[in-house]
């Protein structure tokens, strides 16, 4: 299955993003050793540092917007929260990571509480540098009107992860 095949069964073309054509390489890491691949579970217990999002492209001139979201807040079966924002970086360099750009929401832990999440990170490139305004909330934050808003376009690159609340049972 293809990168954006899994990005449609999962639910995230169609919910957070329209269709579009993946043109940059995106990686997110967690802890050096957690590769986040789409539809993949991470435990929250390797979630709690940000990640490493290293991003490829062909150009260091450009610059990128990175935003994290949770369309599955509070919970899947009753998102009335989507989506919950957990992160922007903008004016990230090409070829390089995202502690290269300004953040301009800090980043924020995923603790899921009811059932399971998704963890979503979208990429778009920036027509240059530009200023890019800042969410009044992290709560009903919408990707699609964002990126309207700032000119942003279609994203270039997506990828998500599912987790949710480890129990006492499943810390083994």
């Amino acid at each position: 299955m293809s990168r954006l095949e899994s990005l449609t069964v999962g639910r995230v073309v169609g919910e957070v993003v329209d269709a579009f054509t993946p043109s940059v390489r995106m990686n997110v890491t967690y802890n050096s050793d957690n590769q986040v691949c789409n539809g993949h579970e991470l435990m929250p217990s390797t979630i709690t540092a940000r990640p490493r999002v290293e991003i490829g492209g062909d150009d260091m001139r450009a610059a990128y917007t990175l935003i994290m979201t949770d369309p599955d807040a509070p919970g899947p079966s009753d998102p009335y929260l989507r989506e919950h924002l957990h992160w922007i970086v903008t004016d990230i360099p090409g070829t390089t990571d995202a502690s290269f750009g300004r953040e301009i929401v800090g980043y924020e832990i995923p603790k899921p509480i009811i059932g399971i999440h998704r963890f979503v990170f979208i990429l778009f490139k920036q027509r240059g540098r530009q200023t890019v305004e800042t969410p009044a909330s992290r709560d009903h934050f919408n990707t699609r009107k964002f990126a309207e808003e700032n000119g942003l376009g279609l994203p270039v690159a997506v990828v998500y992860f599912n987790a949710q609340r480890e129990t006492a049972a499943r810390r083994r």
